[in-house]
């Protein structure tokens, strides 16, 4: 049987997660409402993360800290006129160094060298879900 998400990971939509698209974020807010943000995204299909960037007092990121060491369910979707997509998963806040300069190189290579922040952590999503049409 073929993995799901594998088959909607195909070369035209791993493809567009690597176009430069300004993204949203959606995490749940404790009281279990949604927060929606833009955000830059960056994908990995081989790892099944996507990553976003922010400070570690961020709303995002508090959100994703209040659900305790589970994580909590977030999604991270991009939209370019009729082609969308959406990655959805478990989140996690990560904020060593290795994990951050990860996140940071990963960003320039879609986007640009982010700007100098000693309060950033990398948002982790593990990836269960893959929706869209790129």
């Amino acid at each position: 049987m073929t993995d799901p998400l594998t088959a909607a990971l195909d070369a035209t939509y791993i493809a567009f997660w690597r176009e430069r698209h300004l993204c949203t974020l959606t995490t749940l807010r404790p009281d279990g409402t949604p927060h929606v943000v833009p955000v830059g995204v960056t994908f990995d299909p081989a790892t099944r993360v996507a990553r976003v960037i922010t400070s570690r007092d961020s709303r995002k990121a508090r959100n994703i800290r209040a659900a305790g060491e589970s994580g909590s369910r977030a999604a991270v979707c991009q939209i370019d006129g009729k082609r969308w997509a959406t990655l959805e998963g478990t989140a996690y806040v990560r904020d060593d160094p290795g994990s951050v300069a990860d996140a940071e190189r990963r960003y320039a290579e879609r986007y640009r060298p982010p700007r100098p922040n000693p309060e950033r952590v990398v948002i982790e999503i593990h990836v269960e879900r893959a929706l869209g049409r790129a």
